[in-house]
């Protein structure tokens, strides 16, 4: 991940931080990729074990806590430093990765229990 930027000047307690656009952009490229990526494997794992109703979404939201945590201990758990605020790493997205969550979910329950 791409870190903030510095501009080597000592800063003051009341200066707020800068941040480079294209570092930030690469940052939330990295988020919703990884939260894609793990919402493919999530919606498979729930699809093979044959969660269906609520419980493959219980599977989802477990799967987006455990992405979160393990981004911002990619971060070292220094966010401020990658990103503009908490909500950047915890809630972008999720709605995105809910769509592919939902489609690979069927399309592995119904290959693994259906055909």
């Amino acid at each position: 991940m791409a870190n903030h930027d510095d501009s080597g000047k000592k800063s003051s307690e009341n200066e707020v931080p800068t941040f480079n656009a294209e570092n930030l952009q690469s940052n939330m490229k990295v988020v919703y990729y990884s939260r894609t990526f793990m919402s493919i494997i999530g919606g498979v794992i729930a699809g093979i074990l044959g969660f269906t109703g609520l419980m493959g979404f219980v599977v989802y939201l477990l799967v987006m806590a455990i992405t979160s945590v393990c981004l911002t201990a990619r971060a070292g758990f220094s966010i401020h430093s990658y990103f503009d605020s908490w909500n950047r790493v915890l809630l972008d997205g999720f709605l995105g990765g809910l769509l592919s969550f939902v489609l690979f979910w069927t399309f592995a329950y119904d290959i693994v229990h259906i055909f």
